[in-house]
């Protein structure tokens, strides 16, 4: 790690970071350390010219952002959006099953994962609790971590199945469910797993009115390669991204007008289209309280906010040594050869030739290494958050992050030196005056 320790703050957030309401929590927490202001979402706020704020919404969503000090009339903001989940398991709320001699855990797939290398792992869960509080309207919210192998989803033999190597369809009911122990006498009671939860909590079983638990990868990142120029590890998409985004945002500003802000939105994996996904108001209404903070009008909020400007922060696909044809024939992005800067005419990338000029620009200016990607013409891929947000906030777009292979496996992998290329632009794109 001695050559690598630009990126040695990413390594904290992939440890750490095992579940989106953690992701924002080491968020806040670099922005507390560095005098910046919580608020909150439900406040009227008060803010003052070169004053840094960040407000956190339901637990999992974070925004920050620097008024800078002579912000006026009709002037924009510049921000970075990125998310803090990824495709998982998450544990439903009556977890525990006991058949055939094992305790299992039951679960349900979050997003798109890559099942089958989920298998043979060593697994934890961490996330939020709800417990009984003080009256009904305010249960107190827990995060809380395992911080331990406590499952695994094991293989059938290839002994047992010898068509495995061909190729094998996962029933998610049936063969992802974790095993959490042998069904003893003890195990095989139920409500075990609430029992452990609230152990870990210091409270009774009965104090839990709910909880949101991922399941989560716990083995550790790793820098790899002959020439230590790669890192393996869980959460990459998109915990690379938020990392940037903060460390971008805390690197200052160079100039004195608009607002700096980053959006770390949840869901994206699901779609957006939820309470704190880019695809509701939240954006547009954020960006309002704080216009209206300062007297703008609600047009003047609206006029403000078409004059700004998104980067939509989200992993890319690298061309894979396997498997080439996958990737376009002249679009072709590689781990170590710089960010990649996202096109797609269909809009699944919200694509705007005067935003990408910008990226360009900017990338240009500064020596710092991009990749231009576009998706094979037969072969589709993902969507962003960054053309879901935009269509709600119509302000210019473009898209931007590390180049990966395995995206949604349990463990993917991309070159160090992409992440300090999308640190830099993020710090350079709030320095430029």
């Amino acid at each position: 790690m001695e050559k690598h320790t630009e990126i040695q703050g990413l390594f904290r957030y992939l440890e750490e970071g095992v579940s989106p309401y953690h992701a924002v929590e080491l968020a806040a927490g670099e922005l507390r350390e560095a005098g910046w202001e919580e608020l909150s979402l439900t406040d009227s706020w008060q803010l003052k010219k070169g004053g840094c704020y960040y407000v956190k919404v339901h637990g999992s969503s974070l925004f920050a952002f620097r008024v800078n000090r002579s912000f006026g009339y009709l002037q924009d903001f510049r921000i970075g959006a990125a998310h803090t989940d990824w495709p998982c398991m998450r544990i439903k709320s009556a977890p525990d099953m006991t058949k055939e001699g094992y305790a299992r855990i039951n679960v349900e797939t979050y997003g798109g994962p890559i099942l089958n290398t989920w298998m043979d792992r060593p697994l934890s869960a961490a996330g939020r609790v709800a417990l009984r509080g003080a009256d009904c309207f305010h249960p107190e919210m827990r995060l809380v971590d395992f911080k331990r192998p406590i499952l695994t989803i094991p293989n059938l033999a290839i002994h047992m199945n010898h068509e495995i190597n061909k190729g094998v369809e996962l029933n998610k009911q049936e063969d992802m469910a974790p095993v959490a122990g042998l069904a003893g006498e003890e195990l095989s009671r139920d409500g075990l797993f609430l029992e452990a939860l609230a152990d870990l909590l210091g409270r009774k079983p009965e104090d839990i009115l709910f909880f949101e638990l991922s399941v989560y990868d716990w083995e550790k990142p790793v820098i790899l390669g002959m020439k230590e120029e790669f890192l393996s590890s869980p959460r990459l998409d998109n915990l690379t991204s938020v990392k940037a985004c903060v460390d971008g945002l805390l690197a200052g500003s160079g100039r004195d007008t608009g607002v700096d802000m980053i959006a770390l939105f949840d869901h994206e994996e699901i779609g957006s289209r939820t309470k704190q996904g880019a695809g509701s108001a939240l954006l547009p209404m954020v960006m309002e309280k704080i216009c209206l903070s300062f007297g703008y009008t609600g047009e003047d909020c609206i006029n403000s906010r078409l004059k700004s400007f998104l980067l939509s922060v989200d992993v890319g696909h690298g061309k894979h040594p396997a498997h080439p044809g996958k990737s376009d024939v002249t679009n072709q992005v590689y781990l170590n050869g710089g960010l990649t800067l996202k096109a797609e005419s269909n809009q699944k990338y919200a694509t705007d030739g005067e935003a990408v000029g910008v990226i360009r620009s900017l990338c240009g200016k500064y020596g710092i290494p991009y990749q231009m990607f576009a998706n094979r013409s037969d072969v589709g891929s993902g969507s962003t958050l960054g053309a879901i947000a935009s269509s709600f906030s119509v302000m210019d777009t473009a898209e931007v992050g590390v180049p990966l292979l395995a995206m949604h496996s349990a463990r993917e992998l991309m070159g160090v030196e992409d992440q300090k290329a999308l640190t830099a632009l993020l710090s350079h794109y709030f320095k430029e005056i």
